[in-house]
This record gives structure tokens, sequence and C-alpha cells, in this order.
């Protein structure tokens, strides 16, 4: 029975995870996306169209839940040590869900599967995933930059413009659209500079520090995070096809030793008989 488990569980595995399968599940969310995106139009939902966009999306969603259950059932265990499995079973739990309201939009979330499913996007959120670490402290950083830029300007421009410093808050989410270089001169800086002419000198070595220095960093992080994340993957192959050359050639050593055996044992066998024939032919 538990060779017969097995046996099954293998076919099964190759059929979840053959190219076939794996491009059928990506066209079909990306045709999810579109129907999803119809669902939004309401001139197209009151048409003949709507049931059937309706339709199309439950199929999807049935094909969703069979591919997982079909995962679980050939992983076994494994199944839940796959971060992107768990992740795909979240996905579609999520989208089993019946949801009225607000909570109906969460279905669009099963378009995130799109991310499980092409290799180069895992790469690149797996990529974002170890950079935390790092931007966390990048963060904490701005923070800092923030909240010693946003006392400052909180004794600097109170009075004179209390709708964008006049409090602690205001000061920091006013210095956030500085930072964001969204009408930071025309609309904050200019109107600060009429009443206080130097303030340049406040703006200026704060969009410096927070939006060409620290931002940056954030960029750095992340490649340096790719760029390790590419040589681990290609130590692993290196290491993977080493490993598999030197038992390939280890076969191979095994092989012609044992031809060579073989080889001795024949040239023996003709020694002797040659010896045979030759007492033979004496006698």
């Amino acid at each position: 029975m538990s060779e017969l488990t097995s046996t099954l569980r293998l076919r099964l595995t190759h059929v979840v995870e053959a190219h076939l399968t794996q491009r059928l599940i990506i066209a079909l969310i990306l045709l999810n996306a579109l129907t999803l995106g119809l669902e939004t139009f309401d001139p197209v939902m009151a048409s003949f169209a709507g049931p059937v966009i309706g339709v199309a999306d439950k199929l999807i969603l049935a094909v969703f839940t069979v591919e997982v259950l079909a995962k679980m059932i050939a992983y076994g265990a494994r199944f839940w040590r796959n971060p992107w499995h768990v992740f795909d079973f979240f996905v579609v739990g999520i989208a089993l869900i019946p949801g009225t309201g607000p909570f109906s939009v969460l279905r669009v979330l099963r378009l995130l599967r799109l991310v499980s499913m092409v290799p180069k996007l895992r790469f690149i959120v797996e990529a974002l995933l170890r950079a935390i670490p790092g931007i966390a402290s990048i963060l904490g950083l701005l923070a800092l930059v923030f909240y010693v830029f946003a006392i400052i300007a909180t004794g600097l421009f109170r009075e004179s413009h209390p709708e964008w410093f006049g409090t602690l808050g205001a000061s920091m989410y006013t210095l956030f659209q500085v930072m964001t270089l969204e009408s930071w001169s025309m609309g904050i800086s200019r109107p600060v500079m009429e009443e206080h002419p130097w303030a340049w000198a406040f703006f200026v070595p704060f969009i410096l520090v927070a939006t060409f220095t620290v931002l940056n960093l954030f960029i750095a992080i992340i490649v340096d995070a790719m760029q390790r994340m590419h040589e681990h993957q290609v130590a692993v192959e290196e290491k993977t096809i080493t490993t598999a050359v030197h038992e390939e050639n280890a076969s191979l050593h095994a092989e012609l030793a044992a031809l060579s055996e073989q080889t001795q044992m024949l040239q023996e066998r003709l020694s002797r008989m040659q010896t045979l024939l030759e007492e033979r032919q004496k006698g």
C-alpha cells in the first residue's frame, strides 16, 4: 500500500511540476486578472458577458483549488516546508472565503500567485525579504532624521505657518511631502521663504539627506541582497555540477576497473587455453 501511495505521489508530483501545467496556471492567472478587471465595468457586467465572467471566475478558482490540493497530496509534509506553497495555500484559501461588500475585493489577492509561479518574480521578492534587516536599519535612520528635522521645523516655522508646522506630527507629515518632492518648492518651500528667506538652508540639506542619500541606501541594500542571492545560486549550481561530475567520474572509474579485471581474466583464460593446446600438440 505504501509503495502504491509513493508511486501515485510521484506521478502527481510530475504532473503538478510539468511545464505544461505551470504554463496553464500562469495563463489562468492572467485570464483571471482580465475577468476581475472587467468586473469593475458596470456596462460589461450588465450585458450578456456578466454571467460568463462570473462562471469563468468560479471555474478558474476551482482549478486553483484543485492544483493546491494536488500539491498538498503530492508533497505531503514537504508542502508546508516550502514558503511559496504556503503562500499559494493562503491566497487561494482567502479567495474561497465568501465575501460581500468591501471584503469581496480580497478575491484580487489570488493574482499574487503570479509571483510564486514566475521564477524571476520569486527572485525579486526573496531578495526584498533578505534585505529586510538592512531596510529596517535604514528606516530607523530615516525616522531619526525625520524626528530631528521635524523638531527643528516646528521650532522655526510654527508661528508663521501653523498649518504645516504647528505640531510635531504636522511637521513630520509636511517633511514627508517634501521628501517625496511633491510640490515641495512652490507648495511649501517658497511660501515659507517669503517670510523666512533663509529657509532654503533648512529644506535643501533635508532633501539631500532624506531623499538622495537615505533613499539611495534602500536601493543599494536591495541590489546587494540580489547580488548575494545570485552568487549563492551560482555557488549552489557549481557545487551541484561538481558533485555530478565527481559521481560520474567515480562511476566511470568503477566501470573501467571492472573492464580491466574482466580483460585480465580473459587474458588468463587465453593463456591457459594456449598452454593446453601446446601440451596437446606435444603429446
